[in-house]
This record gives structure tokens, sequence and C-alpha cells, in this order.
């Protein structure tokens, strides 16, 4: 079953509330995941595409997770909210 809602930085799925960043207000974010967002703000916010995708690929196969799913995940990276209008990368 494909997820409704993916970080718009990671491309994790965040169906889960629980895996949901925060905003200031402590209100949970329907864009971004616990990882990459909290407090209203990126986790890490000077880290370039090339380098999440390295991140997340490291990830995905620590999880042991199918080719398939990873190489998608990687793929759909530079056209999230995050990275679209970004120039650096």
């Amino acid at each position: 079953m494909q997820p409704k809602l993916i970080c718009q930085s990671c491309s994790m799925p965040i169906d889960n509330i629980k895996d949901r960043g925060t905003e200031k207000d402590g209100t949970y974010s329907s864009e971004y995941c616990k990882y990459c967002y909290q407090n209203g703000a990126f986790v890490n916010p000077d880290i370039r595409v090339e380098d999440m995708k390295s991140f997340i690929e490291k990830k995905m196969q620590e999880m042991k997770l199918p080719q398939g799913v990873v190489q998608q995940s990687l793929s759909i990276l530079p056209h999230l909210k995050r990275w679209k209008n970004n120039k650096q990368g």
C-alpha cells in the first residue's frame, strides 16, 4: 500500500502521526517527518539534496529495503517541496 503522506524533505512515509515533525506551537507537521523537522525548523538546514540522497540510501540499505523501493525514494527526492525550488545540490 502506498503511503498517503510522505516527508517533503526525505520521502519517508508520515501517515502515522507519530512519524511527523512538529511546528513551533507543538502541532504535528503534515509535510515533514520528525527526523527532518522539529519545532518549526529543519534539523539540518544546510544539508544539500545530494547529501540527503546519500544519507537516505545508506539508511534504507541498513533497513534491508528492496532496491526498487530505495531507487524510487531517491528518484522523487529532487521533486519534493524542500528541494524543488532549491538551487543548491
